[in-house]
């Protein structure tokens, strides 16, 4: 199976979606994913379908793969008109003269002739049927039809009953050309509009894509080994390529410094403007800019196995995903148009025959009903509010991997913290430390820690063998590590040698409390113990979640002591120590049995905890984000953004229910107003942009609310 990733151009609603979805599903293709905001299409294909049909085929429903490989070979059809703004700067210059004669006291005798209504009519119709009604004939032929059906309808009823009138000689009853000139007109002007309120709920994630293509300064060598440097386009780079950048520079892909040093500005990646100081063997990730230094490194990653890449694959994947909220608005979307179309024709019978406006005004009111009602609304509610709340998380730094995170986040009322790594920096340093033989050396006890620990991958072992690094080191006939334990050597006279545990030093001390026991033949020389400091935000944050309601729980394998410690500092409610993996499992399922439970931890061994939490939110670095098991990842290495991703959350959720509140009220007071006469079909017609152009709007003030 390949996964294959479209742009489709020409979707703007969720029929729209509906129908590619249907049409892809239907030549077999499983995972099949379609965002009508971001024109995403994604599925998985086998070998027994040709891409390049698949490129026909939507093409044949009426829109265009910009990615495709027919796109790609230069065969796509050149259109005359590029968007909805030029197609209505081309009406509108035949429309203005009809209009101009509608407003009160101004009648121009030449433009009440029909001839004249009808010659500036024509190309308004041409260019209107050419765009909604071939939408509306390829949405009928396919089951699905959308709002296009109810824009050709109205102008095609309006046109045809004047041309009938103009033909059997009774024009002056019959003439309503400027209602089908203004439909056309005033649609594409609203279409246009919608397209460039959608537009600016893609705007953070725009802002991440621009980093995707820029220059690179290659470096390579020659036969004489003399270096050259020249650029290419970053899209060009190969994984191992070696490149230079430079002070203000934009890092190009994934890569490793090699050398120099460098301040970084990582804020496209982690929501950070702080710059980060980066040397030797440290990783930059594409995206980010060098604001101070020169360095030289080698590619890591390009394309799509990128962290910039796959930030942005997770962020597509989850706007195309449908939360619960939006099920009753699709099933509404799919049988709107034929409703809508039943009670335009039930107005038109009941105005014609129950009251004595004539045919005339009863088929007014009828179209005036088509072309208020708005199928789109409904269909638009969630996916702009998400877009939004998607796209401000990633420019922050966090990144949510579902929509179904966002909306689960409503609900949250416990956040339970894992407490190494996660409240604790997870970085060890020696607090403090005793010499417990007489007249024994400190030298020659730090000498001692160091040579044993300097063999054993273990945290704290790792911070004593750092700073008490020596070149005048033991050297050791036998060492091992024995788990649970600690460090286990032998040297050459014969003498036994522990850096351990507790566990290593019963018998010798009462004392439990101690992180490291250093032992000689069974004597035990001192005590070495070590801190995690807890991280610079944590107090900050517990307090902010705390006076918002939720309730905190500090959930660790850790011991009781430590445990509590660190949650009286911060001021956690709760404390649950000394927890194996499986014992941390069935709390989290006892918590989510209470209330919905967040669950918040480092990603590195906390991931089923994670997965079993209501959301699981990982605290990760950047270059392990596609890999973590967690709904929502905060990339910014700490807590800082905690309080900002569940109140993003929670008012997304808000934001979505307020669309649907409006789109809903809309249809339900528009139609009935058209339905008795109250609005004409052209103001109609421009209403129903508008009422897209609100929910776009009430959407992007997501970028700005406070959440937190």
């Amino acid at each position: 199976m390949e996964k294959v990733n479209w742009k489709v151009e020409g979707m703007s609603c969720t029929n729209c979606a509906l129908t590619i979805h249907k049409y892809l599903e239907g030549k077999g293709l499983q995972n099949v994913k379609v965002n009508f905001i971001g024109g995403d299409v994604s599925f998985d294909i086998n070998g027994n379908v040709a891409k390049p049909d698949l490129e026909k085929g939507i093409e044949g429903l009426g829109y265009h793969v910009a990615n495709g490989i027919l796109a790609q070979t230069g065969t796509k059809n050149k259109k005359l008109f590029k968007n909805h703004l030029h197609r209505f700067l081309f009406c509108i210059i035949f429309t203005a003269p009809m209009l101009i004669n509608m407003i009160p006291g101004i009648h121009i005798h030449a433009l009440m002739n029909p001839y004249v209504q009808l010659a500036l009519t024509v190309p308004v119709f041409i260019v209107g049927m050419d765009f909604f009604g071939r939408s509306a004939i390829k949405s009928l032929l396919k089951g699905i039809p959308n709002m296009n059906v109810l824009i050709a309808l109205g102008a095609v009823a309006a046109f045809g009953y004047s041309l009938y009138g103009t033909l059997i000689g009774h024009a002056e009853q019959y003439m309503f050309y400027e209602t089908a000139a203004a439909i056309i007109t005033l649609v594409f002007l609203g279409n246009w509009m919608e397209d460039k309120s959608v537009e600016t709920t893609q705007a953070a994630l725009r802002k991440l894509t621009v980093t995707q293509k820029v220059m690179a300064n290659m470096i390579a060598y020659d036969d004489q080994h003399n270096e050259h440097i020249f650029p290419v386009e970053s899209t060009s780079l190969k994984v191992g390529d070696l490149i230079l950048i430079k002070n203000g520079e934009h890092v190009p892909m994934d890569c490793k410094i090699l050398w120099g040093e460098a301040s970084v500005n990582e804020a496209i990646i982690t929501g950070e403007s702080a710059p980060v100081e980066k040397k030797m063997n440290d990783k930059l990730m594409g995206g980010s800019i060098l604001e101070d230094g020169t360095i030289k490194a080698y590619v890591t990653a390009v394309g799509e196995d990128t962290v910039m890449s796959n930030i942005l694959k997770l962020v597509k994947e989850a706007q195309t995903e449908k939360p619960p909220v939006q099920q009753l608005a699709d099933k509404i979307s799919a049988i709107f148009v034929p409703v809508v179309i039943s009670i335009s024709v039930v107005t038109l019978l009941i105005n014609y025959y129950f009251t004595d406006i004539g045919f005339g005004a009863s088929l007014l009111r009828a179209i005036a009903v088509l072309v208020i009602s708005c199928p789109c609304a409904m269909g638009l509610a969630t996916p702009a509010a998400i877009a939004v709340g998607l796209g401000r998380a990633a420019k922050n730094g966090v990144l949510f991997k579902n929509a179904r995170s966002l909306e689960v986040f409503k609900s949250i009322k416990q956040v339970v913290f894992d407490k190494t790594g996660t409240l604790t920096t997870g970085k060890f340093r020696i607090a403090k430390w005793r010499v417990l033989v007489p007249d024994f050396s400190e030298e020659e006890f730090k000498r001692i820690a160091y040579s044993l620990e300097r063999y054993s991958n273990h945290p704290v072992a790792q911070s004593v063998s750092k700073e008490w690094k020596t070149k005048n080191e033991m050297r050791w006939q036998k060492i091992e590590e024995v788990k649970g334990n600690g460090m286990k050597a032998l040297d050459k006279e014969g003498n036994e040698y522990i850096a351990g545990s507790f566990k290593a030093a019963v018998g010798l001390t009462e004392n439990h409390s101690h992180n490291v026991y250093i032992i000689r033949n069974n004597i035990l020389l001192g005590w070495i113990d070590v801190i995690d400091d807890i991280r610079p935000e944590a107090k900050q944050v517990i307090t902010l979640l705390n006076a918002s309601g939720f309730k905190t729980i500090l959930l660790s394998g850790d011991k009781k002591e430590k445990c509590e410690q660190v949650a009286k500092e911060l001021g956690i409610e709760e404390v649950v120590s000394e927890q194996t993996p499986e014992q941390k499992l069935e709390k989290l399922a006892y918590y989510n049995s209470i209330a919905p439970t967040a669950m918040v931890g480092d990603g590195i061994n906390d991931a089923p905890a994670l997965a079993k939490a209501t959301v699981g939110i990982s605290l990760s670095e950047a270059s392990q984000v596609a890999m973590q098991s967690a709904q929502v990842v905060l990339m910014n290495h700490g807590l800082k953004n905690l309080p900002l991703s569940l109140g993003l959350g929670k008012h997304t959720y808000i934001t979505i229910k307020q669309n649907l509140f409006w789109a809903f009220l809309y249809n339900v007071i528009a139609i009935p107003v058209a339905a008795v006469g109250l609005l004409s079909p052209a103001f109609g017609a421009l209403i129903m942009g508008l009422s897209d152009v609100v929910l776009a709007v009430n959407s992007v003030r997501l970028n700005w609310k406070k959440v937190v």
